[in-house]
């Protein structure tokens, strides 16, 4: 038996290495088929929007694709693919190119299978409005990726060489991921009938499970209906989430290899990782527009996101955004939340009934007279120890005991009803405001609750570098079973549960960017309250009905705001202009000084 295993063992892997020295550096054209006849362009690139894609194996010589690559445009990310010879176009240009650490990988679609089982609660449509547009700039910013220009969708709807495809959420009618696909034949006449994917993105707020796996269904089924043989993509090498998804449906690794200009987006593939590579994407995201403004910085203790910034002869020691210019004092206002609201109240904010957790009396009374409660350690940060919703005194007594275990002291607050807010607030003015909403699963009839929120966590986790997971601890319990469930339950497919009642993104909470539209009295409120602190970089947090509406209810201050994830804002940005103000270009300052003349003068 064994023997027969090893032979069997043997036989594909001899198997897979024929494969690969059969493909191994040889461009994507058939060899003595009848389709090689076929006229195909030469030096063929397809503008994507977000760069070109060149096939290298179009071009005549190594010299006519260096030329074609010194071309990008601003902004912009060529990529070349196919590369006959890619250690000899490097040689041509060694300080301008690159081989891009990413794997091509390859289905055949002739043996591809379509799911027996289709997704529900969303469906795939083409891009077709500047709404969808916008949409995807958001999604691409949220995942890093380069943005395209708002009119290329439109010079390009009746290109059938570039197709890009949406998902909307049928409940919300949101765009929560997109795809694009490329025709090699219209794109060049490609005698092979090859085709690709790029750009695979799911908004990482989306709970509906299975988005990913369906675009890329949906991709390779548009191609194989159109005669392409075959659909390659090129992922990270590191990226081991989409690489298991891609093998999962039958994608394999091919040796064909990539090259990219040496440029600020494409940065961080060619330097190698520097002590800012260890940092969490809070103190990542300020070290890398530093680094951008030529800003120096020394990471003083990467697991801590402790750096130093040093700019002109001065230097500014920071924990993510926290820095020495937030005072000892404002850090303790902000600590004790029972200090945070006093001082926010004299300033004439409105805020929450509050008592502390000290008798028993008290407690029920309290919890007869508002009826719902929140419970919460006096000191604390990102959730730790709170319970939202509280009705019964068992419920109040269990989650005190819990909220004890991370400080002594127990605040129990009233409930406000409504979306969680947060305003961040640099130099007195505000720079994001986001609806933050608890994290919730769809059921899908088949996997139980715990195995969802377990996929669920894992895509929280991939989208904000590791920071934002769901506990599986009693609080999660609690949540379910107020939806008359367990754990190890299954739910009806479509059926939506909040399995947390913290919006915190650290707890599993998803981010919404409402900048554009939130009320000024809640802008006003929320400057209020850093003036009252005295805190020059703040993240406040009110309860309101609508960030549209001028009500709410100040929750507490935090005096180390993320700032990431708060995309397309420039948190980053304003915090290292309070920091550095000479590193501000000067055409910025002198826009931003005529504002303030502007203002004075209204």
């Amino acid at each position: 038996m064994t023997g027969s295993t090893s032979r069997r063992g043997r036989g594909a892997y001899a198997h897979r290495l024929e494969r690969m020295r059969n493909q191994a550096m040889v461009p994507p054209f058939g060899e003595g088929r009848e389709s090689d006849t076929q006229q195909t362009k030469t030096g063929a690139a397809v503008d994507c929007g977000w760069g070109r894609l060149l096939f290298g194996q179009t071009f005549e010589s190594a010299e006519a694709l260096v030329e074609t690559m010194r071309a990008e445009a601003p902004e912009r990310r060529d990529i070349a693919v196919y590369v006959r010879d890619p250690h000899v176009v490097l040689s041509l240009a060694p300080q301008e190119m690159f081989l891009d650490p990413s794997h091509t990988y390859r289905l055949d679609l002739a043996t591809y299978k379509t799911a027996r089982r289709r997704p529900a609660g969303f469906f795939i449509r083409r891009l077709a409005s500047a709404g969808d547009a916008d949409a995807v700039n958001r999604i691409y910013a949220t995942r890093g990726m380069v943005p395209v220009r708002p009119d290329f969708f439109w010079s390009q709807r009746d290109s059938r060489a570039v197709t890009c495809f949406v998902v909307e959420d049928e409940l919300t009618g949101n765009v929560i991921g997109t795809v694009m696909g490329v025709d090699h034949g219209r794109a060049f006449g490609d005698p092979a009938r090859g085709s690709s994917l790029w750009c695979l993105a799911v908004d990482p707020q989306a709970t509906r499970p299975g988005i990913g796996e369906a675009l890329v269904r949906h991709i390779v089924e548009y191609f194989k209906a159109r005669g392409a043989a075959f659909t390659d993509l090129s992922v990270l090498h590191d990226n081991e989430q989409a690489i298991a998804l891609y093998e999962k449906l039958g994608f394999y690794r091919v040796p064909f290899f990539t090259l990219k200009r040496k440029n600020q987006i494409n940065e961080r593939l060619f330097v190698g990782p520097g002590p800012e590579a260890e940092l969490n994407p809070y103190a990542r995201i300020i070290v890398d527009e530093a680094r951008r403004r030529g800003i120096d910085v020394q990471v003083t203790d990467a697991p801590g996101g402790f750096f130093r910034l040093s700019y002109g002869g001065r230097t500014v020691h920071c924990r993510e955004s926290l820095s020495e210019l937030t005072t000892g004092v404002a850090m303790s206002i902000c600590d004790d939340k029972a200090v945070t609201r006093r001082v926010v109240e004299r300033a004439g904010l409105t805020v929450p009934a509050q008592i502390e957790a000290d008798g028993r009396e008290a407690l029920e009374a309290f919890l007869a007279e508002h009826g719902s409660l929140v419970v919460k350690p006096a000191r604390g940060e990102q959730g730790r120890g709170i319970a939202v919703g509280v009705e019964t005194m068992e419920h109040l007594e269990e989650a005190i005991a819990t909220a004890k275990l991370y400080c002594d002291r127990v605040l129990v607050e009233q409930r406000v009803a409504g979306e969680d807010l947060r305003l961040v607030v640099i130099d007195y003015r505000l720079v994001a405001a986001a609806v933050r909403r608890p994290a919730r699963i769809v059921g899908d009839g088949r996997a139980t609750i715990r195995e969802l929120i377990e996929r669920q966590s894992r895509r929280r986790a991939a989208a904000t570098g590791g920071e934002s997971t769901i506990p599986l601890d009693a609080e999660t319990e609690r949540c379910v079973a107020a939806a008359g469930y367990g754990l190890d339950d299954v739910a009806d497919q479509g059926e939506e549960i909040a399995v947390r009642r913290t919006a915190n993104l650290h707890t599993g909470g998803t981010i919404h960017d409402v900048t554009g539209e939130v009320h000024p009295r809640l802008v006003a409120a929320a400057v209020a309250a850093a003036r009252a602190i005295e805190i020059p970089v703040v993240g406040i947090d009110l309860m309101v009905r609508s960030p549209r509406e001028p009500d709410y209810a100040f929750i507490e201050a935090n005096e180390r705001p993320g700032l990431a994830n708060h995309e397309p804002q420039p948190t980053a940005e304003r915090f290292v202009d309070l920091l550095f103000p000479l590193s501000v270009p000067t055409a910025v300052r002198q826009a931003a000084l005529l504002e303030g003349r502007d203002r004075c003068s209204a």
